[in-house]
């Protein structure tokens, strides 16, 4: 669910708590985006603080992420695992790309912030690619299977989209309409088999209107979740979402809720995929709002964490993978209400423990690498240290 696209690799920790009343704090840089957003540039100005309840929300989403793909060798054996399932999947990816694309707001093709996008995004793509690969051969007996760049594996489709979302920002920017152009992009998407699966263009076309909202909202907006009315009213509206899920459950194909398939593809007549396209867009939109109007605003023990989530994101899938390869998922009372309870605790501890300073510390070679020695320094720079020499 994804600092790839972020500005600044060691922010040191979250801003102070703001008062109920008073609005969100400004947004730092256009680069920074879901995962987890770095501060400004090492040689720019001091970065400004960072926005607890942005890094909340990441953090939230990342553990509802992690643990909805702990919850997929168990689902089949409890409707109610299947109804949350349904019900998570809804939203917490949507919830992950909202905030990439209002992060993205500023992005332009500047040799800085396409250099972030390149050490943030597009480096980790191809080491985390080539790494699930080697570990699906290794561990999970399937030494056959190819490493491609074009077909993402597992976690690793959301980099490939957030670096084509990204790269299209300017695009979306200059368009006058842009949020309907997008829908409409999904739409014929889910009608379009022949689209294939290379860089799971389905999925990026398909979830493509989350992103352009995110780069057409406003603080305003979020602030807008934020009333205590809205809090309230988010209670009744997971509830029912829930109920809803529940009797779906025999009736849907939850393959709609991955928006990596056209509508032939799930079996269902051409007409549907549109159809579905709006129908999940809304149900998303409005359960994304309900989870945003209980995000903290405050600084929480939980704050720093949401400056780690692409760690969380990318490392938990080879705890969830490698329990599956292991067949640890095969034990009698995992399939139980006590089991399924333990496997969701456990998956929550473990991404938040992979979103700590330390698992990142070890990893920043592979998440947020330096890499000046592949860029030629910026012109502009080179002549303001001129200046100052």
């Amino acid at each position: 669910m994804f600092h790839a696209a972020s500005s600044s690799p060691r922010a040191t920790g979250p801003s102070s708590a703001p008062s109920a009343r008073e609005p969100l704090p400004s947004v730092r840089s256009p680069a920074d985006a879901v995962p987890s957003p770095r501060s400004a540039e090492p040689s720019g100005p001091p970065a400004k603080q960072r926005d607890a309840f942005f890094d909340n929300a990441k953090y939230l989403a990342i553990v509802l992420v992690a643990m909805g793909h702990s919850w997929e060798p168990l689902k089949g054996d409890s409707r109610v695992l299947q109804a949350a399932y349904m019900c998570v999947y809804a939203f917490h990816m949507p919830a992950f790309i909202v905030i990439s694309g209002y992060f993205s707001r500023s992005f332009d093709m500047r040799p800085d912030r396409l250099k972030r996008l390149v050490t943030g995004v597009l480096v980790p793509y191809v080491l985390f690619e080539t790494a699930y690969v080697l570990f699906k051969r290794t561990v999970g007996g399937d030494p056959s299977l190819p490493i491609s760049l074009l077909d993402p594996w597992y976690l690793t489709w959301f980099l490939a989209a957030l670096f084509i979302w990204r790269m299209t920002t300017p695009l979306w920017k200059l368009v006058r309409h842009p949020v309907p152009l997008a829908v409409v992009i999904a739409m014929l998407a889910s009608v379009s088999p022949d689209i294939g699966d290379d860089l799971d263009l389905q999925r990026v076309l398909q979830f493509l209107p989350f992103f352009v909202i995110g780069l057409s909202m406003k603080q305003e907006h979020f602030q807008l979740v934020r009333r205590r009315s809205v809090r309230i009213l988010a209670v009744p509206v997971f509830a029912g979402a829930l109920a809803v899920a529940w009797w779906a459950v025999p009736r849907m194909n939850p393959g709609w809720f991955y928006h990596r398939d056209s509508a032939q593809e799930l079996g269902a007549p051409w007409w549907c995929g549109p159809l579905m396209v709006l129908a999940l867009l809304g149900c998303s939109l409005l359960l994304t709002a309900c989870f945003f109007a209980w995000v903290p605003r405050r600084a929480m023990w939980f704050t720093t964490l949401g400056a780690g989530t692409l760690y969380g994101y990318l490392l938990h899938g080879f705890f969830v993978k490698g329990a599956d390869y292991e067949g640890w998922y095969d034990a009698a009372w995992l399939h139980r209400p006590l089991g399924e309870v333990a496997v969701t605790l456990l998956a929550g501890t473990v991404v938040t423990l992979l979103c700590t300073s330390p698992v990142r510390r070890v990893f920043r070679f592979a998440m947020e690498p330096r890499m000046d020695w592949a860029f030629r320094r910026d012109a502009t720079a080179l002549a303001r240290e001129r200046a100052k020499a």
